[in-house]
């Protein structure tokens, strides 16, 4: 312990707390010092398991009173550096509140804990005919509360939209320990300011989130996937605006380039189809009967170019597993190939997505680095990895900072900005003010100030702020 001020904390809060809650020794520190922000670390002083909402409200009344910087984590799967406790202090992980407390049929909702495990959540509600649509890359290891504390999106967004469309309300804990509620089991809410929208994305600055009520939707009872191979990035990004102008919405519109196609079948070990394809589309279409299915996949194919025979279409669970595992794997390729990179998630409107991707690729070439860009094409969420490999760390870190700006401000430039799901976090705060001004900066401090007057929760995050 550092302090005098952090001993007495301590003890406050093993007296407070039940038995097993409260940690200081450096060998269980450790696993919570970084999130999945490539070289990227800072050891808290004390971590705290909280397993209710006592818990989280003891845990911040205490540390507000000590004046000790809190970082609220999940499950740890951030890649912007959302969870590190920069300042040190205490790390409050809530991945042991993973209740699924109520599955509501009749309103179709379900109320959660906010260490629920999305890809759990959505077999869950499937057992009783519902949809939790946003679907993250990392749904199998990412938690609720990370997932509205960024805004997740994911595939399904270019249908069923982000996170935050799924959002009806919040019990959440001040940073005085205060608990509160927004929003409830209702569409329609206009009763004075939306605190549920405030905290939907403002990455653990503002407030602890301690239950989520959730909006579900009926199943669709039919979905199929199809994989379609092109001669080029702009020829399936441009088929992207023929199929959604020609009236589908597919429930998932992906697109991965080459790069991205080389080195998931270097990980997975095999030749992925059609390997001599300069980019794939991943399309997933549902409905409620395979009609709906046979209408949209009749308009679809008047919008692609690629011949029949060369399209994989994937109808039972295994096939599509098998056509998604490649998406899914693109991460997870990058870092075996490697282990630090730059990952960005810019996004622009969907018209501009080929411009934008052809301009970044220059100027990667013209700097001599690798880099692999896939993403959401049904949105204009652009992943943009640029790799590190042999480059000494003193040149890496000196390229990141012009390889940042070229990437987000070509994005703005397009009509985007700098994060379309992963968030601010750490990484990014620096680069704010690219998208937004001086004004709108202020007015977030603002915000941040009268939810957390102490300046006690996940300081340093999306934007600079006094140390207290």
């Amino acid at each position: 312990m550092r302090t005098k001020i952090l001993q007495q904390l301590l003890d406050a809060l093993k007296k407070t707390l039940p038995e097993g809650s409260v940690y200081s020794d450096s060998d269980f520190l450790a696993p919570y010092s970084a999130d999945e922000a490539p070289d990227l670390s800072a050891s808290p002083d004390i971590v705290v398991k909280a397993r209710d909402t006592q818990a989280v409200s003891d845990t911040l009344r205490l540390c507000s009173q000590f004046k000790v910087p809190v970082t609220t984590r999940g499950t740890g799967t951030g890649v912007t550096g959302g969870s590190v406790a920069i300042r040190g202090g205490v790390v409050l992980t809530c991945e042991g509140m993973n209740r699924i407390l109520e599955i509501d049929r009749e309103n179709m909702t379900c109320t959660v804990e906010p260490g629920v495990i999305t890809g759990n959540l959505q077999r869950a509600v499937l057992e009783h005919g519902l949809m939790y649509p946003p679907d993250p890359s990392s749904l199998e290891s990412c938690s609720i509360g990370g997932n509205v504390a960024v805004g997740a999106g994911g595939p399904r967004a270019v249908k069923y939209g982000t996170t935050r469309s799924y959002v009806l309300g919040l019990e959440f804990v001040l940073p005085d320990g205060t608990v509160m509620n927004s929003g409830g089991k209702f569409i329609k809410d206009a009763t004075g300011y939306s605190l549920t929208g405030i905290l939907i994305g403002s990455e653990g600055t503002l407030a602890v989130i301690t239950k989520i009520i959730l909006k579900l939707l009926p199943a669709p009872r039919h979905t199929l996937d199809l994989l379609v191979p092109f001669d080029s990035i702009r020829e399936a990004l441009d088929t992207v605006q023929g199929i959604i102008a020609g009236g589908v919405i597919p429930a998932a519109l992906e697109f991965m380039e080459e790069d991205a196609l080389i080195l998931v079948g270097k990980l997975q070990g095999v030749d992925l189809p059609f390997p001599g394809a300069k980019a794939h589309l991943l399309i997933q279409l549902d409905g409620n009967s395979e009609d709906d299915i046979a209408r949209d996949i009749q308009l679809l194919m008047a919008h692609i170019p690629s011949d029949p025979d060369r399209i994989i279409v994937a109808e039972s669970p295994q096939q599509q597993e098998r056509i998604w595992k490649a998406r899914r794997s693109i991460r997870e390729a990058i870092t075996r190939e490697s282990p630090v990179f730059l990952a960005e998630d810019t996004v622009v409107p969907r018209a501009s997505i080929p411009e934008f991707l052809v301009e970044l690729k220059q100027g990667f070439a013209e700097r001599g680095l690798r880099s692999v860009i896939f993403g959401h094409a049904g949105d204009g969420n652009v992943h943009v990895d640029v790799l590190r490999d042999a480059m000494n760390e003193d040149a890496w870190k000196k390229i990141c900072i012009e390889i940042k700006n070229l990437i987000y401000h070509t994005a703005v430039s397009y009509g985007g900005t700098i994060s379309g799901e992963h968030g601010i976090g750490y990484l990014k705060k620096d680069y704010l003010p690219i998208t937004a001004d001086p004004a709108k900066i202020e007015l977030y401090r603002r915000i941040k100030h009268a939810f957390d007057p102490e300046n006690i929760l996940n300081p340093d995050k999306i934007f600079n702020t006094p140390h207290t």
